[in-house]
């Protein structure tokens, strides 16, 4: 198998393929409430703020509510405290820790609490920038030689951009998930059908769904 497919599918993204019974209850039970405090309790209180703000910037605010005002930061956080194993919460607080380190040195502050989103964006683009294939390969023949070595319990280190590529593009791609995994996008914004009918294998889908992706809300 190719080297970088078999990266991808060790779930370099939170494993957040499949959206099962357990976590779209999970996912409900993250619904923004009217609570003025949120406290993580997989992340610091540092990095839980730091998450909220790069959320929002993956998914602003527009005419559809923004990635925080329908809680994934809160699924995410819960997910990763509850579900997650040993090597992928390890993973994601290494690639966390090295992203708020190079923001915090960019920005000259000295806490997380004190990023704000114009200190975060940057960087974020940055990290998510386009690469030249061979770029790309060579950063995903890191994290598996990296991903190799953490599972045979070897040291293994990640140098400073590819761990804030792997963090960046783990983040946005579950923040992306999880968003159109909530109960108000699922039903409010993306094309849903309580009780599906019968299976089309081919249609127009500006006359089947008024150009809108189906929902996973079923």
């Amino acid at each position: 198998m190719d080297r970088r497919v078999a990266l991808k599918n060790m779930g370099l993204a939170l494993g957040y393929t499949v959206a099962t019974p357990t976590l779209i209850s999970l996912m409900q039970s993250c619904k923004q409430d009217t609570a003025p405090q949120w406290a993580p309790v997989f992340f610091t209180p540092g990095e839980g703020a730091v998450l909220m703000q790069l959320a929002d910037l993956i998914l602003p605010k527009t005419d559809t509510p923004s990635a925080t005002e329908v809680g994934v930061h809160k699924f995410m956080d819960q997910y990763l405290d509850e579900v997650s194993g040993e090597q992928e919460q390890k993973f994601l607080k290494m690639g966390m820790g090295k992203f708020i380190e190079k923001a915090l040195t960019d920005a000259g502050k000295e806490s997380a609490a004190d990023l704000e989103p114009g200190d975060l964006e940057p960087l974020l683009a940055a990290s998510l920038k386009k690469r030249t294939a061979e770029e790309e390969g060579e950063l995903f023949e890191k994290l598996m030689s990296y991903n190799e070595a953490m599972a045979q319990g070897e040291p293994a280190e990640l140098d400073g951009e590819t761990s804030r590529f792997a963090f960046a593009t783990q983040l946005r791609d579950s923040v992306i998930w999880a968003y159109k995994n909530t109960e108000y996008v699922g039903e409010e914004v993306l094309a849903y059908v309580q009780i599906p009918g019968g299976y089309i294998p081919c249609g127009d889908l500006e006359e089947l769904s008024g150009g809108k992706a189906w929902s996973p809300q079923r």
